[in-house]
């Protein structure tokens, strides 16, 4: 049996996503900033996808910004923000257990002299609109959190940082890092007084390299690519047209039977958390029901490192996280398990399981399993080590 547990990483592109990315590289595969027939047939799919994921986010179509993936749009919503607002100020906040992408551009705009307030987590992984509130600045233009933490499922309050923010300080962008809660969330950016939203494709079962950031027509933004002048002069460059539909076809998915299939993740997410909690000498860091994302459960197995775990559950078929995907290249201390207050104990001996709506019981009590009869095993041959 093989059980797939690592959605948070990337998904399995579906099936219609598939179709549809064939059919633009293959039969309408012109250039949509051609003027002849391939080109206008090319450009309805950008239409069509752009069209589709405004009306999933309320927005204006107008708005949605396609991208190469999450990487981009956060680089984008930072970079492009902050150098267009510097006059105003130059102070940005954001939390300490950000996605790398988001916490790395943070270090780049320290070093083009703008100065950066990480705000720090709770036990759970979560911060407070006051805490926010507390470290607003007159130099302070923009607000950075992401919504659902990629190796704990912690859900931010978005919602009431962008209503204090609305309220308080409406000058001050609001980016929000969405790539862990689109598809999971009705999110409803006019809503929450979101300015910019990230989301990359391979996360909703979409291509990889594909993504979007939502831009509200109040931003001002400055460009981070140049060249021909595609959408708005915001993002130049050819247009993935395969990746776009792609994308595009994935939101329509996420969205189609939404209440069904994240009520089936949060049934699998506690079922997990219930038979983990069952095994000896493990400590799970995601809570329970919708305290935290449909989708994640962090845990660590004390006495046994995650790398170990990790190849012993693929051995058998089971394919989980050792942390976040992005980091798995440059071992490090994970910010978020360090910043929630988790030993050095914990942190080594953490492995992330993460779902999707295709996920089965059958894989869940298989992977508990395995874990069952194997972890003691594992400790046994880690203290003779």
């Amino acid at each position: 049996m093989e059980a797939y547990l690592d959605n948070s990483a990337t998904t399995v592109v579906a099936d219609s996503v598939r179709e549809i990315m064939i059919k633009t590289m293959t039969e309408d595969f012109g250039n949509p900033s051609s003027l002849h027939m391939k080109g206008v047939e090319a450009e309805k799919y950008l239409r069509t996808a752009r069209d589709e994921i405004a009306g999933i986010l309320k927005v204006q179509p107008k708005e949605i910004i396609f991208t190469s993936g999450g990487t981009e749009s956060n680089n984008l919503a930072i970079i492009g923000t902050a150098t267009a607002n510097a006059r105003a100020g130059k102070h940005i906040i954001t939390t300490a257990i950000e996605h790398a992408s988001v916490l790395n551009t943070m270090h780049h705009m320290e070093e083009l002299g703008f100065s950066v307030t990480y705000l720090p987590v709770d036990k759970h992984g979560k911060i407070t609109a006051k805490q926010v509130f507390d470290a607003l600045t007159e130099d302070t233009i923009l607000v950075s959190v992401m919504h659902v933490n990629n190796e704990v499922g912690a859900v931010e309050p978005v919602e009431e940082i962008g209503e204090m923010l609305h309220k308080e300080r409406p000058e001050i962008l609001f980016h929000v890092d969405g790539i862990q809660s689109f598809g999971k969330y009705q999110i409803r950016p006019k809503k929450y007084h979101i300015d910019l939203f990230s989301v990359s494709g391979h996360k909703i079962h979409g291509p990889k390299g594909s993504g979007f950031l939502y831009v509200s027509d109040r931003v001002k933004i400055k460009p981070i690519l140049f060249g021909g002048g595609q959408q708005r002069g915001l993002r130049s460059g050819t247009d993935n047209v395969p990746g776009i539909a792609g994308i595009g076809e994935a939101a329509a998915l996420m969205y189609r039977n939404f209440d069904e299939n994240t009520a089936h993740m949060y049934e699998l997410k506690d079922k997990l958390i219930d038979g983990l909690g069952k095994i000896s000498g493990t400590v799970v860091h995601s809570e329970r029901g919708r305290d935290s994302a449909p989708h994640i459960v962090n845990v660590s197995f004390i006495g046994v490192r995650s790398e170990v775990m990790l190849h012993t559950l693929e051995a058998k078929g089971i394919y989980v996280s050792s942390g976040s995907a992005c980091s798995s290249n440059h071992p490090h201390i994970s910010e978020t398990l360090s910043g929630m207050g988790l030993s050095r104990d914990e942190i080594d001996s953490a492995i992330r399981f993460s779902l999707c709506e295709k996920t089965t019981g059958e894989e869940i009590d298989y992977a508990l399993e395995i874990i069952g009869e194997n972890i003691e095993t594992l400790r046994k041959f880690t203290r003779r080590k």
